[in-house]
């Protein structure tokens, strides 16, 4: 890596501290502050966002992270994503479901403009997760797919295979592991008995034999 990208990852892992940080002081002082910091699993951050130094990105991390851990462009596809952010909006400036509450737990939350929200949008479509072909792996409906189907959908769209190539899965699976574990926890979840036990090495194998070459 040569030394300027190692100076702009450096730049945005302190700016989301410092971001993150504000935030989480926030949540510290308000009695929503437990609920608003377990929106998002904090396992994604600053030096992993793609385009870092792009104005989309800065503004990302700027918005979302003052209410919930940063999320990951590839949490949603494209088709998604403005729909997503179109609820997040009105949140920001108090509006909701949750009335008095909203806007209680909003307090000191600023918003994007129209334009910065349009920005936002067209960072988060670029960089989207790029949905799976059922018509191209014939067998995710059959008995080798089903744990990668039913594990994945859990959270977001089931990503195409060949978005990584087999050595890259086995992070990517990992981070995935962590948060589920910390979606569990939040919701403490248990087994329900007859309960699909989904192995790692299973996913792993489908999305291995299909990955990018």
């Amino acid at each position: 890596m040569r030394f300027s990208a190692l100076i702009l990852v450096w730049y945005f892992t302190a700016l989301h501290a410092d971001e993150l940080s504000e935030a989480k002081k926030r949540w510290a002082e308000s009695p929503h502050g437990p609920m608003l910091e377990r929106i998002l699993p904090p396992t994604f951050d600053a030096a992993q966002l793609p385009e870092p130094d792009s104005r989309g990105a800065r503004l990302t991390l700027a918005y979302c992270v003052q209410c919930h851990n940063l999320p990951n462009p590839a949490m949603h596809d494209a088709k998604r994503w403005p729909g997503v952010v179109a609820r997040m909006v009105p949140r920001m400036e108090g509006k909701g479901n949750l009335g008095k509450v909203m806007a209680d737990m909003m307090v000191g939350v600023r918003s994007p403009s129209a334009e910065e929200t349009r920005v936002i949008v067209a960072y988060l479509r670029k960089y989207a997760q790029q949905p799976i072909d059922p018509a191209r792996y014939p067998d995710l409906f059959q008995p080798a797919g089903e744990p990668f189907r039913l594990a994945c959908n859990q959270c977001h769209t089931l990503p195409d295979p060949q978005r990584y190539n087999a050595t890259q899965w086995p992070a990517v699976v990992a981070r995935m592991q962590e948060n589920m574990e910390w979606m569990n926890r939040v919701v403490g979840s248990r087994p329900i008995p007859g309960e699909p036990q989904l192995r790692v090495q299973d996913i792993l194998a489908f999305l291995e034999k299909h990955a990018r070459k």
